[in-house]
């Protein structure tokens, strides 16, 4: 799958899913970990575990499989490492706390 159409697929399901502030980011000249990097929160734990959970089903449907997940019992921060595309769906409280913006440049 296009990489761009898979980022359309992602911010599809994380705003069906009510997912708040999402940003995208191009990170291909800074890292080689990745190509970009998404970061979105939810307004509870339960909800960022749901978020992560609808993505992963989400991007199975085409055909795209989730390299590692961390953090989905927590509700915290959850990491979700599609190879290309990392998302990271967090709490409010931790994504202030983080501040994951701030590491790659915004």
């Amino acid at each position: 799958m296009d990489i761009k159409k898979l980022i359309d697929v992602i911010l599809t399901s994380l705003n069906d899913g009510k997912a708040t502030n999402i940003d995208v980011y191009d990170i291909k000249k800074m890292t080689s970990m990745s190509d970009y990097m998404l970061i979105a929160s939810g307004r509870s734990r339960r909800q960022v575990s749901a978020l992560a959970e609808n993505l992963i089903q989400t991007v199975k449907k085409y055909e795209v499989h989730a390299i590692g997940v961390e953090g989905k019992t927590e509700g915290e921060w959850v990491l979700v490492d599609l190879g290309d595309i990392i998302i990271h769906i967090m709490h409010p409280d931790s994504r202030e706390y983080y501040q994951l913006e701030k590491l790659w440049g915004r």
